[in-house]
């Protein structure tokens, strides 16, 4: 398999493990309006992702020519992700998902996709992960333009394909996720990230 695609895949792995308004929303919808309400959700979540992909990494290229430009995308990159890992450890304890009717359950069908490219759109952290992710990819020397292109696909596919997933077994695992499962998760989540952070911290000093 590519390196570049595998990175991506692995990188995805890692975004749906993150535990957030998303996660919740999709089993929310799954467990009131049913699987296919919640995958065209999930579509509406990956075409806001495609959005801030195009932005953030156009904005990048852009100003990559710039002196000390690079030095500083490794620093503000690597800072973003130890901050997302701390907010993740420092996330308090949330509660299980409702399986009942909450106001979601009046949308009808077709408003599935705006709900989902809002929620995911409006949330300031998404476009954050975003840029840390076009920092990383601009720092790969050895990324041509088809291996750009394989690592946001890896990225996008995983976390489309697990968002998938989560709606689909919804309502047969809704009782295993527990405050206390999901307080793991994050933390584990949050060392990952603190680890890619430091990672990138210090492969910028050393170059």
């Amino acid at each position: 398999m590519n390196p570049a695609l595998l990175e991506g895949l692995s990188m995805g792995l890692l975004l749906s493990a993150l535990v957030g308004p998303v996660f919740f929303t999709l089993i929310q919808s799954s467990l009131s309006q049913g699987f296919r309400y919640a995958a065209i959700l999930a579509f509406g979540i990956l075409v806001s992702d495609s959005i801030y992909v195009i932005i953030t990494f156009s904005g990048v290229k852009l100003l990559a020519d710039l002196s000390y430009f690079e030095l500083v995308l490794g620093y503000v990159g690597g800072l973003i992700l130890i901050g997302f890992g701390i907010s993740s450890l420092m996330k308090k304890r949330v509660l299980r998902p409702n399986s009942g009717g909450m106001n979601i359950s009046r949308f009808k069908k077709r408003s599935a996709f705006i709900k989902g490219f809002s929620i995911n759109g409006i949330n300031p952290f998404v476009l954050l992960f975003w840029i840390s992710i076009a920092s990383i990819v601009q720092m790969k020397d050895t990324f041509g333009t088809t291996e750009v292109w394989l690592y946001y696909l890896g990225i996008l596919g995983t976390v489309f394909s697990i968002d998938i997933l989560k709606a689909f077994i919804a309502k047969q695992l809704s009782h295993l996720v527990t405050p206390k499962m999901m307080g793991w998760l994050n933390k584990a989540v949050g060392l990952i990230m603190i680890g890619f952070g430091v990672r990138m911290l210090i492969l910028t000093y050393l170059n």
